[in-house]
């Protein structure tokens, strides 16, 4: 038995870190906003998937000191004032024009997971108003839809996983349900993936994508690097 529990311990040690990091940065908001009426954001870090939602001073190394971009019709980025809670961070903005918004963060943690850089980054759209044109996402990772609404149960979803505004092929994209159903989907030789809701509520999307890559980062040397994605869709 003490050698099945030492094998087993030396097992766990021999897996890529990233197998041991399984939390993810996630942003919720209101899918649709109005002119004048403020538009309240939440950050969150944990599983999804269980509701488990850190406290900020738990969060992986310096994650909790990102930054939140808002994404203008027309207009220059600007950084938003979080405020931290008890389970993650909120923020506001007020739209002042019509058209479509977007709220966005990207961080690489400054330290490292074994030999891993880690980055983790999220983004949400917001409608207000008649909407002409999509907002394009800065994110180096990310699931992209057709056009930003509330998706019916039931019905077939498809988007397209990018990265660095390409198509990722056979990119690995794990879906959470509101009921906390999970499933991981690989993306097509164009980087499509579609799958059916069967329940209503948001359901979160996180796509990874994990190499083998040398440099340095705050003076340290790794040689893989890991980025964890975030978005969500509403399902009625």
């Amino acid at each position: 038995m003490k050698i099945l529990k030492s094998l087993l311990f030396l097992a766990l040690l021999a897996l890529p870190f990233k197998n041991l990091l399984a939390h993810a940065l996630w942003i919720e908001t209101p899918l649709n906003g109005k002119i004048g009426q403020a538009q309240q954001v939440n950050i969150f870090y944990g599983e999804y998937a269980t509701q488990e939602k850190e406290a900020p001073a738990k969060w992986y190394s310096d994650v909790n000191q990102f930054s939140l971009w808002l994404i203008q019709p027309g207009k220059e980025k600007i950084r938003l004032e979080v405020k931290e809670t008890q389970d993650g961070f909120t923020a506001s903005f007020t739209p002042t024009v019509q058209g479509q918004y977007a709220l966005s963060v990207v961080h690489e943690a400054k330290e490292l997971g074994g030999t891993t850089k880690y980055e983790f980054s999220s983004y949400a759209m917001v409608n207000v108003g008649n909407v002409k044109a999509q907002t394009e996402v800065p994110n180096p990772l990310k699931t992209v839809f057709k056009s930003q609404k509330v998706y019916q149960k039931n019905q077939e979803v498809q988007f397209q996983v990018l990265l660095n505004n390409k198509a990722f092929v056979k990119g690995k994209v794990m879906i959470f349900s509101p009921e906390g159903w999970s499933k991981e989907y690989i993306a097509d030789e164009n980087g499509y993936i579609t799958f059916t809701p069967i329940w209503k509520g948001f359901y979160l999307l996180e796509a990874s994508n994990y190499e083998k890559v040398n440099g340095t980062h705050y003076g340290k040397t790794y040689d893989a690097s890991w980025q964890g994605a975030t978005s969500g869709i509403y399902i009625q």
